[in-house]
């Protein structure tokens, strides 16, 4: 694997198993997610190795759609299938489309992509599946059905999780150092067991699929909250997000400082600290059918 210095980054899909619930509180942080990082994006789209513009496009796990109007952008003669399996992800990417004037470049298909029947997604020239896989309950089997499903020598790119975002330093907040390195953890020891591919190194899997890997790399992200007034706001809902899942685990004093961070008319609040930041990292891999 090529580590190259790009610093570029991929969105945040929704896991394909989801409540109604948490689709519905995942939408603002996927829109949010593609406002702050929509310039990492397009380098990844950038990236692509692709020697003539492909035409018709697939984004597995698509949510509300960074992906989709990324390719759009990268491949203004493209037009992409968007599936996901969130009713209110697709909606909500359809209202973007139309907002946007592409919503005649795009098509939405609803569908759990680890049921037994696939829908139709005709023969794409490039299949997008960014922090999409390791949700599968068998991303071979997933991977397979989309080598099958690619036109020949079509390519496939996979944007996976090497880090969730940071907001602060190691060293913050002053009253607990470290806590967000402990709130993952906590976070990491609870998806193990449902998310157990999460972290996999996908090449070999992609070559056991049938796919000849061309290139990947680790890329990264460094943003300085001032750069971009969503920032805030990002991290704000991610944290929020993040609490729910890790609160039992951690210790009382590491609550009430996470607490301290989310309540965001108080003296900690995390949107006062001028060391806020995102800072988070993603691997590529563009594989092409052999």
């Amino acid at each position: 694997m090529a580590h190259g210095p790009a610093r570029v980054e991929a969105m945040n899909h929704a896991s394909t198993h989801s409540s109604a619930s948490d689709h519905h509180g995942q939408a603002g942080i996927l829109d949010l997610d593609a406002e702050v990082l929509a310039a990492h994006l397009a380098s990844i789209t950038s990236w692509l190795p692709v020697s003539s513009a492909p035409r018709d496009l697939v984004d597995l796990c698509s949510g509300t759609g960074a992906g989709t109007f990324a390719l759009l952008a990268r491949f203004p003669g493209a037009r992409v299938t968007a599936v996901d399996s969130s009713a209110e992800h697709l909606h909500r990417l359809r209202e973007k489309a139309l907002e946007r004037g592409v919503a005649d470049r795009v098509r939405t298909v609803l569908a759990d992509l680890d049921d037994a029947d696939w829908p139709d997604l005709g023969a794409p020239d490039l299949v997008w599946a960014s922090a999409s896989l390791h949700h599968m309950a068998d991303p071979d089997r997933t991977l397979r059905r989309v080598r099958d499903a690619l036109a020949p020598g079509g390519l496939l790119a996979v944007v996976e999780l090497a880090g969730f975002p940071r907001f602060l330093p190691a060293d913050a907040p002053e009253e607990a150092p470290g806590l967000e390195d402990r709130c993952h953890a906590v976070g990491h020891h609870d998806h193990a067991g449902r998310m157990p591919h999460r972290g996999a190194d996908w090449g070999p899997k992609l070559t056991a699929a049938g796919f000849a890997v061309e290139d990947g790399r680790t890329v990264a992200v460094d943003l300085p909250g001032a750069q971009c007034d969503a920032v805030g706001r990002y991290a704000v809902a991610t944290l929020r997000r993040l609490r729910g899942s890790v609160a039992p685990g951690l210790s009382g004093a590491d609550l009430a400082a996470l607490d301290g961070l989310l309540d965001v008319d108080g003296p900690r609040s995390i949107l006062r600290r001028a060391d806020l930041g995102v800072r988070t990292e993603r691997t590529v891999w563009a594989a092409r059918r052999s």
